[in-house]
């Protein structure tokens, strides 16, 4: 199966136009609030209506401006799992299950029930809502799409509302019932870690635009677009001047880069993860900068050191991040600051 987006709407300000097409069956949308993710999925359901575009799945045309063609939320057969779970209170676990299927009453209640105890609910279909722990309702929530069998499931931001440990466990469980799941699925989400989990496509959204796509491993390691990697977590970044094809100049942290492969010539940034310091004590290496600590976090499992730059920047954003695992270094190693750090060659990211 394969999902094709292609879709311009407009409201007020903001522009949403969002060209999506993959036929993965795990699709991540990456953003920040307010970039358009919920209302990519909107549109795709069918509540909000684009101004123009196409929107077909496995072929069939959910929408179409240029022929005229919008199909009813329910005629779509898709799947919506919105973030508050939208759960009918004041009905029964069963019945919320039930509420979307069609045929006779008995065959429904079968049906449900059997979807529930694979979701391992059974012994609450007694139960309203509101007596259900929150990672409860998101599983009758899921029960209530899976059991009508939708071509299409889309997930807006489904962990947000549980707690880390909550979070972490259903984001599990939520994997293990969706691999028997023959349809795609779609999730938006904030959270870089959730998506990289869960998807096979992964798309970068920014302000209404898709800013990059493609495995989250690729999007990870070749970002691309400084927007994309802050998106990805990357904390530093400093703009370059091109010396010549093999070095550049950054700026904001005074020092010099050498590549041995040519630069291309539209960079205007790099970029470096905080975890991918290498430390050196010593003489001073290739691709070094002084380890000049402004100030430590100790945290219970890591230590983030902040390092001033080689210039005279006084910009807070100029200043690097170097997390350290603390159960990852040698005892001696941990007693006292490296002199340099080194910018590992693979992992500089080279930005537009």
């Amino acid at each position: 199966m394969s999902l094709n987006v292609d879709i311009i709407k407009i409201i007020g300000e903001f522009s949403l136009n969002v060209r999506i097409q993959s036929d993965k069956k795990r699709i991540g949308i990456l953003g920040a609030s307010g970039s358009g993710k919920s209302m990519t999925l909107r549109c795709i359901a069918g509540i909000d209506v684009p101004v123009s575009g196409h929107i077909d799945i496995g072929g069939c045309t959910l929408y179409d401006s240029a022929a005229n063609i919008n199909l009813k939320p329910q005629k779509r057969n898709v799947g919506y799992m919105f973030q508050n779970y939208a759960l009918f209170p004041t009905m029964t676990v069963l019945q919320n299950v039930c509420c979307g299927l069609k045929g006779k009453s008995e065959e429904n209640v079968e049906k449900a029930a059997a979807m529930l105890n694979r979701m391992k609910l059974n012994g609450y279909e007694q139960r309203l809502p509101g007596e259900l722990s929150g990672g409860q309702q998101q599983r009758v929530a899921l029960a209530r799409i899976l059991v009508c069998q939708p071509r299409l499931i889309l997930l807006d931001e489904p962990f947000s509302a549980l707690d880390q440990y909550l979070r972490d466990r259903m984001q599990r469980e939520t994997l293990e019932l969706l691999n028997e799941y023959d349809g795609q699925v779609i999730m938006v989400s904030h959270s870089r870690d959730e998506l990289f989990q869960f998807s096979e496509d992964l798309f970068v959204m920014r302000e209404g635009s898709i800013m990059a796509s493609g495995s989250p491993s690729d999007v990870f390691e070749n970002p691309g677009k400084i927007e994309v990697a802050k998106m990805t977590g990357c904390k530093n970044f400093s703009d370059v001047e091109v010396i010549d094809e093999y070095h550049v100049f950054a700026l904001g942290w005074g020092i010099e880069l050498e590549f041995s492969k040519k630069i291309p010539p539209s960079i205007k940034h790099v970029g470096y993860r905080a975890h991918e310091f290498v430390p050196v004590w010593g003489e001073r290496k290739k691709n070094c900068i002084k380890c000049n600590v402004d100030y430590v976090d100790i945290l219970p499992f890591e230590n983030r050191y902040y390092i001033k730059p080689e210039s005279d920047s006084r910009n807070p954003d100029d200043v690097l991040c170097w997390y350290v695992q603390t159960n990852s270094v040698k005892t001696d190693e941990c007693e006292r600051v490296p002199d340099y750090l080194q910018f590992a060659e693979d992992e500089i990211m080279l930005l537009e």
